[in-house]
């Protein structure tokens, strides 16, 4: 069998097929966040007042952004009783941890891309020779 032809599109063309970017861990104090549980264990899990701190976020703040990753079932969040606190453990869950390794894997692919088009870019914006000449002969 031949090889197919190598491919003859424009940079338009291939460009609108970049990866898309989970909008769930891209905003970025979500991906603060993910990114500090990502630094645990797969089995490990923090408290809230200890995540809190270490993202300088208000209990408000973080609090919304941990519903928004529970709801997308990347975070697990546990409820219960140290003695006779209550205390509340935050830990990615395995489709969390997944979704971000996803989410790196396609950023990773967007800057090859934007690296690897760098050059089609310096050219669009290099003007064309023959009309700077052209141009110049005038003055």
């Amino acid at each position: 069998m031949s090889k197919p032809a190598a491919s003859a599109e424009p940079a338009e063309t291939q460009l609108t097929e970049l990866p898309a970017l989970d909008p769930v861990i891209h905003a970025q104090p979500r991906l603060r966040v993910v990114v500090a549980l990502t630094a645990l264990g797969s089995d490990d899990r923090m408290t809230f007042p200890r995540l809190q701190e270490l993202l300088s976020m208000t209990a408000g703040n973080l609090s919304t952004h941990l519903r928004k990753l529970e709801e997308a079932n990347y975070v697990t969040i546990t409820k219960t009783y140290r003695r006779r606190t209550p205390v509340t453990y935050v830990a990615l869950s395995r489709s969390g941890r997944r979704a971000f390794e996803d989410y790196t894997n396609a950023l990773r692919a967007l800057l090859e891309v934007s690296d690897h088009h760098e050059g089609d870019v310096m050219q669009l914006n290099k003007p064309d020779t023959a009309t700077v000449e052209a141009t110049d002969v005038g003055r």
